[in-house]
């Protein structure tokens, strides 16, 4: 579905990816783990046309759209959420997820329509009676369920999620996982997933791809990535053996 084939780019002297090549296929859950600086949101800015790589190529489905911007791939079918949550904090619920749905090829569409989809989604991430709490008075996680609202909005088929457990509590991260996997196998939807809390990425994912230092050193199962010397290392340092 997407595959990146030798993926590089740098700024000024840094190189931030090196020569990636991954794929992800139609309804799997494939997270992308390393330690801060290995190149991950590097990646994920490639994939979403933030970033152009210097070298390298992107597809989805076949078509290349290495040099498409943001808001073409969006409408290609990519999705994605930030690290930070960026809702419109002055805005409602309702109108934050509207926003997602009129950015939309389909424009022939009343505001009434538009808003029945908005509140579904709004029930669906779990924010059902929220349509017009203003976003800005939200906790955390509500947010971060917003967030991914806003993302569902823009009808993508495969999603990028940054660190959407960051600064959460267990029970919150159990809450999240569970939408992450309805979203997976009620939407038939494609995940790539950044995250540093380890065990709710390996539980949740069908495969791990690890990056260090810009370049892709380990990827395969769960259970292959965490016995794998070269993925402690990278993690924990060099130790005696």
């Amino acid at each position: 579905m997407v595959e990146g084939k030798g993926l590089s780019k740098s700024f000024g002297g840094l190189t931030a990816v090196k020569k990636i090549d991954f794929y992800l296929e139609e309804g799997e859950i494939v997270g992308l783990i390393g330690p801060n600086g290995a190149g991950k949101t590097t990646l994920f800015n490639l994939v979403s046309g933030i970033f152009h790589p210097d070298e390298g190529k992107l597809f989805l489905n076949g078509r290349d759209i290495t040099e498409l911007r943001p808001f073409e791939i969006c409408r290609l079918g990519i999705g994605r959420t930030f690290q930070i949550v960026r809702p419109f904090l002055k805005m409602s619920c309702l109108e934050n997820v509207m926003v997602g749905i009129i950015g939309r090829n389909d424009r022939n569409r009343g505001r009434a329509e538009i808003g029945r989809e908005a509140e579904d989604l709004l029930k669906f991430v779990g924010l059902d009676g929220f349509e017009g709490t203003i976003a800005g008075n939200l906790t955390l996680i509500q947010k971060k369920r917003l967030e991914m609202a806003r993302a569902l909005a823009t009808e993508p088929r495969a999603i990028l999620l940054d660190e959407v457990l960051a600064g959460l509590n267990p029970s919150e991260i159990l809450q999240a996982l569970a939408l992450i996997e309805t979203i997976r196998s009620k939407l038939k939807m494609t995940i790539f997933w950044i995250e540093h809390v380890m065990g709710a990425i390996m539980k949740a994912s069908d495969r791990i791809i690890v990056l260090d230092q810009g370049e892709k050193i380990k990827e395969g199962k769960p259970e292959e990535i965490v016995s794998d010397p070269r993925v402690i290392g990278a993690y924990l340092g060099e130790t005696d053996a």
